[in-house]
């Protein structure tokens, strides 16, 4: 698996994409569970801040300061699972 990602980006160095072009290595997929607080969301990840950030339905993102997203299951909180990207925020 990791020959495979260094030589994708060895690739991608030979040819780089166009403009606005995004090179995906690979999904960072996730488990956790949310209480449904903020609606319905298209996508999220773990940041490194130990947030989960996730779009809403305004398509932009969102930190979840409130903590209505969680790694372990809590009383009122649904099972959710994912492919969102890890972003830099």
């Amino acid at each position: 698996m990791a020959c495979g990602a260094i030589l994708a980006l060895a690739a991608c160095a030979e040819n780089p994409p166009p403009p606005g072009a995004g090179v995906v290595v690979g999904a960072d997929y996730y488990d956790g569970y949310y209480d449904g607080f903020y609606g319905p969301f298209d996508d999220g990840y773990w940041g490194d801040d130990g947030f989960f950030w996730y779009r809403g339905g305004d398509h932009n993102w969102h930190r979840d300061e409130g903590h209505h997203f969680s790694r372990t299951a809590q009383a009122g909180f649904t099972h959710i699972h994912g492919s969102g990207m890890h972003r830099e925020h």
